[in-house]
């Protein structure tokens, strides 16, 4: 575990350049699957053959990052977020371009209530001295994501990116677990979800599925004086039930608690009020998808340190190992 995990979680995946995620996600299931490919807006899609339903899996296999807009005479990079950046917690963090190019994120001097501040208050240092210094870096367009570390313990995963790197290291193990399958599954590690579940879009339309279900990270209500929610991490996988992007099938839904109560695998409902995944696209595909969602609970989420606990992603793994085994008979 300890060592995909951290590959997953270092390898830099900005919204829109996912393609070294992906060759490594694609190395570890590739003698799993019956075959590899990738559609237009560049998801990457295994295939094991079946014979009847087609199910849908879905992680999505981007992060957040920032990309440059501007390099003023100085040298120091004007920037823009890439998905759900907050400007507070993003003040003097790390971060590391695709060039392996490293500098630390502050804002203008002139800024007198750091609680107003805009991202066009916001700048990278990279230690240049000079716009022309940094230009043999760094160009406009140059995308950026948060450093780090990847941590763990016997009980907790602490890193940069478990949002959503956990959910893709959920699918590759179950990939690896199953040997036959009834139904066609289709496992797609989707871009852009961070920009408006973009990749899941054209992924759903191209594979029309009978079923699908998205594997991602949800908040948690677990932490000092936090808004009152009901899930919590250690206490098992939650099945969705409603976000802002999506009211999960009731059939999927039920199938899910059914599964985890015969399987004795603990499981929390979840009702998320701000934010949305990957199945929010997917069930308005086409004429519509019976679509659920399965959500390992993340602490501090789209920050440098998100934390998830050990149990829930392995009882996430089951989970969904368990349905595909059942069939999806609903």
């Amino acid at each position: 575990m300890n060592d995909l995990i951290t590959k997953l979680t270092q390898i830099p995946s900005p919204s829109g350049n996912e393609e070294k995620l992906q060759k490594i996600i694609s190395d570890e299931i590739c003698p799993y699957v019956d075959s590899i490919y990738k559609d237009t807006l560049g998801n990457l899609i295994a295939v094991k053959k079946g014979n009847y339903k087609k199910i849908m899996f879905c992680a999505h296999s981007d992060e957040i990052g920032i990309i440059v807009t501007n390099i003023d005479d100085n040298g120091f990079l004007r920037i823009a977020p890439i998905g759900g950046v907050n400007i507070h917690t993003a003040i003097h963090q790390r971060v590391a371009f695709l060039n392996g190019t490293k500098g630390v994120i502050s804002y203008d001097e002139s800024v007198e209530k750091v609680e107003k501040l805009k991202f066009s208050n916001l700048y990278v240092d990279i230690g240049s001295s000079s716009k022309e210094e940094t230009e043999n870096l760094i160009n406009i367009g140059d995308v950026a994501v948060f450093c780090g570390e990847t941590i763990i313990s016997k009980d907790y995963i602490t890193s940069k990116a478990l949002d959503n790197r956990i959910g893709v290291f959920v699918l590759i193990n179950v990939i690896k677990s199953i040997i036959n399958t009834e139904n066609t599954l289709y496992f797609v590690f989707s871009t852009q979800e961070e920009l408006g579940l973009r990749g899941a879009k054209t992924a759903a339309f191209g594979i029309n599925p009978d079923i699908a279900i998205a594997v991602d990270v949800t908040d948690t209500g677990d932490t000092p004086n936090c808004k009152d929610f009901a899930v919590k991490t250690g206490r098992g996988p939650a099945i969705k039930i409603k976000d802002n992007s999506i009211i999960c099938s009731k059939k999927i839904c039920d199938y899910l608690k059914n599964i985890a109560k015969e399987s004795n695998i603990p499981y929390q409902l979840e009702i998320l009020q701000a934010g949305g995944t990957d199945a929010g696209s997917i069930h308005i595909t086409r004429e519509g998808v019976h679509t659920g969602a399965v959500s390992i609970p993340c602490r501090y989420i789209h920050t440098p340190g998100e934390m998830v606990n050990i149990s829930d992603v392995n009882n996430a793994i089951n989970l969904i190992k368990r349905s595909i085994e059942n069939d999806f008979n609903i």
